[in-house]
């Protein structure tokens, strides 16, 4: 699924409101978003610079490989038991 923001258009948008502008509800309709996904956003983002945006995501790739990793090895550790269990 591809995102409709960049993380950097979504540090941009958390800095408008940082400034008090407009208010959230003013602020996620101009973007074209509902006020749970700019909490959402603002949840996961606050704070940090587009290095750190970027660094976030790529940790979550590497997380994700390694999680699909280990249940491939679960699965093969549960097909050796069951082929051993019934070879003896």
């Amino acid at each position: 699924m591809k995102a409709r923001f960049t993380e950097a258009q979504i540090i941009q948008v958390l800095r408008e409101a940082e400034r008090g502008e407009k208010s959230i509800s003013e602020l996620s309709r101009s973007h074209g978003v509902s006020e749970q996904t700019f909490y959402r956003w603002r949840h996961k983002y606050a704070g940090m610079a587009k290095q750190e945006v970027r660094r976030l995501r790529d940790l979550e790739r590497e997380n994700t490989r390694l999680k699909r990793l280990v249940v491939e090895r679960d699965l093969e550790i549960d097909v050796l038991k069951e082929f051993l269990g019934k070879g003896s």
